[in-house]
């Protein structure tokens, strides 16, 4: 018999038997009572480790693990009514067990055909005030539906093997001289605080020869995309200009890749009034705006697929799909939102009537 004091001073007491090596693992799951709490509270005080904590419940050490991490007090302590009352009231606030109606699941699901992640969902249906449902319930769906043989899963993003970094690599591109380095670049900009910074690159098709340039804005992540029927410095720096056109003063700066096909930057500075900067040779992490876009944009062109067939109008519609999915960093805002200013056709679409 071992007493012990609970939160309040009340002295209590429990047994604990010796440790066993077997476990009943067939016992089906049941929340942990009142007692078991003050137990593990109890046990806790004489420092007894977490394996033997469970197996005096006869529970997992992950549930005992678990059970301490998620019921800390303010001052990250353990009090077993503390923990009872935190877990009971997390039991109410719980949706599990809540049917959706079948327009509330096809809204789910239209906007996961809209490349949507389940987070982005969840939290876009709560900023509308349409319904609440977690991202873990969309997973299941999502698990339950690819159990079955459908293919919804296949709309999820899927995140590519990480890349080997080459530290002191030789730059084997084509060198430009004089070109203006990112250390020049003035250190608001680093600090994405105004609009109107871009970073571009090249998306390249299997062929290496058919491609699209890319160019995003630094601080709300709205993207432009152009064809090319080939990765050349003259086709970029039309590209580049023309978009500069389209969007005017909203494009000050531009930081490139190194790759030759930016080698005609000058005539860039030269018909504008916009400053192009280079990153490091080999440091993505640079420009790691665009990188991450490209990276999004490859969810439309595979690295396998062919450039060959892609229109302009595809493009367009990609970098419409892609301004108009929120992000977690600007608290599920869109970019087109934050790049305009005002409300955007996903206002229109999910805005209560």
């Amino acid at each position: 018999m071992q007493r012990c004091c609970s939160k309040k001073g009340e002295l209590r007491y429990f047994e604990y038997s010796s440790p066993t090596t077997e476990r009943n693992t067939s016992l089906k799951y049941q929340q942990l009572s009142l007692e078991e709490r003050y137990t593990i509270k109890a046990l806790l005080n004489i420092h007894k480790s977490l394996a033997f904590i469970a197996d005096q419940l006869n529970r997992s050490k992950s549930t005992i693990s678990r059970e301490i991490r998620r019921n800390l007090d303010a001052k990250f302590c353990y009090y077993g009514d503390v923990a009872h009352r935190f877990a009971t009231a997390r039991r109410r606030r719980s949706r599990r067990g809540t049917n959706f109606t079948k327009e509330q699941w096809e809204m789910v699901l239209f906007l996961l055909r809209m490349k949507f992640s389940p987070e982005q969902i969840s939290n876009t249906l709560k900023r509308f005030d349409l319904f609440s449902i977690s991202h873990e319930t969309i997973y299941q769906y999502l698990l339950y539906d690819k159990k079955k043989g459908g293919a919804l899963h296949k709309h999820l993003r899927i995140v590519p093997k990480r890349r080997r970094k080459r530290y002191n690599s030789h730059d084997s591109r084509g060198r430009l001289a004089g070109k203006r380095h990112i250390s020049e670049r003035p250190a608001y900009i680093g600090a994405r605080s105004t609009i109107g910074h871009w970073e571009g690159d090249t998306v390249v098709g299997p062929d290496r020869r058919h491609c699209i340039v890319t160019l995003v804005e630094r601080k709300t992540g709205f993207v432009i995309i152009k064809k090319l029927s080939a990765r050349t410095s003259e086709q970029v720096t039309a590209a580049c200009i023309q978009a500069i056109r389209e969007h005017g003063k909203m494009i000050k700066t531009i930081t490139f890749d190194n790759g030759t096909e930016f080698h005609g930057y000058k005539e860039i500075e030269r018909v504008s009034s916009v400053k192009c900067y280079f990153a490091t040779p080999y440091h993505s992490w640079e420009r790691g705006t665009n990188e991450n876009t490209n990276g999004l944009i490859r969810q439309y062109l595979p690295k396998k697929a062919s450039m060959k067939g892609i229109s302009q109008s595809d493009c367009d519609r990609i970098a419409y799909a892609l301004n108009t999915r929120p992000r977690k960093r600007h608290c599920y805002k869109t970019p087109e939102e934050l790049y305009y200013g005002k409300d955007t056709a996903l206002h229109l679409m999910l805005e209560p009537k």
